[in-house]
């Protein structure tokens, strides 16, 4: 039996004119850019140009690579061209989740790559130090606030899950009644499950812009404004064609993320998704101390539709609220289009939903509401491929979860570019690929129904239909 959820009653009975006044005067853009100024402006690519190592685009995918390219050799000469600005897309968009995981999840994991769990969950771990550690060696200030996550329950069948987790897995910490209530004090759940391994929060903004001034410090030279329009073969290497001029290199790395991919036989493999976040206003010292929430962990809950939630402090040192997810839009035809970075219904959703989670905050205003594209695949973590002889590596299809994991990636696609054998390019993470979603018109009417179907399952105490069934049978299936 299917019964509506608590955020779906709280919309229900949401008065449209306290979230008009919720929302009006809102900016629409990241509030991250808004925060921190993007500095100056890189020159765009002009006439021909040759190089060791070109890496196409600009987000922490590509900046990590040139960083950790130029960390292995500091004589290589590294460009890295992007189209618009550094950071503009997902990498200067996101909430700013920072988790050691490379699959979506151990249960994720289980499905797709049921014998490698352990490594992975090493390698991901050993990752995320390994990141620590450089924010740590180059002095980049990202705001880090390494307290894990807290995990509630909004609906009572979810409780069972939590302490399933719990059990299994030593660092998780079950918070229950009031004890939840001393860490974050929210009514919309009575427990909790404090994973305090699962990574860190930050400014995610904070550390694009940190990235970049270590590659141009190491000697990266970056273009802006540079849109690359073909590979091809020259000579031993590779010629990189862009607006205004080309590279001859002997290595490219791809780090375009979900936009259309420059090799032929990525093209099926992911689509762009959007995902939405707004942001309050400053919280009044009251508002600040009604939250509780001292250690300023990240926040999520357990539908499939979920929503991801912190703290963070502006450039003035005053604190805000981020909250984002449940809505996860894909638009026929994979295109990505400007207007598509905003959906009203859906900020007008998580207004009310974070009314559901703190109602303290009731009547608190919002001060920026956006969007960004999410590269998704059908395994929900990143795939790898090589193309011209090894000459090209390629990494997408982080699903949301880059933050950490594109600084892997960024290791696999030099281990593959430099053909060398590690353990990481030995696993079938990077040697194994998902499956291609489908071409239009099945593809929008499949994802649409999909979607329908998850939001089913959690009017239906998480019980999966026939058809998400189906695609879990055929590994396809995705539980958040």
């Amino acid at each position: 039996m299917q019964h509506q959820t608590n955020y779906e009653i709280a919309e229900q009975q949401a008065d449209p004119v306290a979230i008009d006044a919720a929302l009006e005067g809102a900016r629409r853009t990241p509030f991250w850019e808004d925060d921190q100024p993007r500095g100056a402006h890189f020159s765009a690519l002009s006439g021909n140009e040759t190089a060791d190592l070109v890496v196409v685009g600009g987000g922490f995918a590509g900046l990590w690579t040139a960083l950790l390219a130029k960390e292995r050799d500091p004589g290589r000469d590294v460009v890295l061209l992007e189209a618009e600005r550094i950071g503009w897309a997902a990498s200067g968009r996101n909430g700013g989740f920072c988790e050691p995981s490379l699959t979506h999840g151990r249960a994720n994991a289980k499905v797709h790559l049921p014998g490698e769990i352990e490594t992975l969950e090493r390698l991901g771990e050993e990752n995320l130090e390994a990141l620590l550690a450089t924010l740590t060696r180059y002095g980049i200030d990202a705001d880090v606030v390494d307290q894990g996550v807290v995990k509630i329950a909004t609906e009572r069948y979810q409780e069972a899950y939590l302490e399933e987790m719990a059990a299994a897995e030593p660092t998780m910490r079950l918070l229950r009644g009031e004890e939840l209530r001393q860490e974050i004090n929210t009514p919309a759940a009575q427990l909790g499950n404090w994973a305090t391994a699962d990574g860190v929060v930050l400014n995610p903004i904070k550390l694009v812009y940190g990235l970049r001034e270590v590659c141009e410090r190491l000697g990266v030279r970056i273009c802006e404004d540079t849109r690359v329009t073909g590979l091809r073969r020259d000579g031993d290497g590779m010629r990189v064609s862009a607006q205004g001029g080309a590279i001859s290199a002997r290595r490219v790395a791809l780090a375009t993320n979900g936009f259309k991919a420059l090799l032929a036989r990525d093209r099926w493999m992911t689509v762009p998704v959007y995902d939405y976040a707004i942001v309050t206003e400053p919280l009044t010292p009251a508002q600040r101390e009604s939250l509780g929430w001292k250690k300023r962990q990240g926040l999520t809950d357990l539908n499939n539709r979920f929503h991801y939630l912190r703290l963070i402090t502006d450039a003035a040192g005053q604190e805000r609220l981020l909250i984002g997810g449940y809505d996860a839009l894909y638009h026929f035809g994979r295109k990505v289009r400007p207007e598509q970075d905003y959906s009203e219904p859906t900020f007008r959703r998580l207004v009310v939903h974070l009314g559901v989670i703190f109602p303290q905050l009731n009547g608190i205003k919002i001060s920026h509401a956006w969007g960004g594209m999410i590269d998704t695949c059908t395994r929900f973590f990143s795939f790898f491929t090589t193309a011209h002889g090894g000459r090209v590596a390629a990494a997408a299809g982080f699903t949301g979860l880059g933050v950490a994991a594109t600084r892997f990636a960024g290791e696999v696609m030099l281990d593959l570019l430099d053909g060398k054998d590690t353990e990481r390019t030995r696993t079938q993470l990077v040697k194994k690929r998902p499956f291609p979603f489908p071409p239009e018109p099945i593809a929008w009417p499949a994802i649409r129904f999909t979607a329908a179907q998850m939001a089913r399952a959690d009017r239906s105490e998480g019980k999966r239909g026939v058809w998400l069934r189906t695609l879990d049978a055929f590994k396809l299936g995705f539980d958040s």
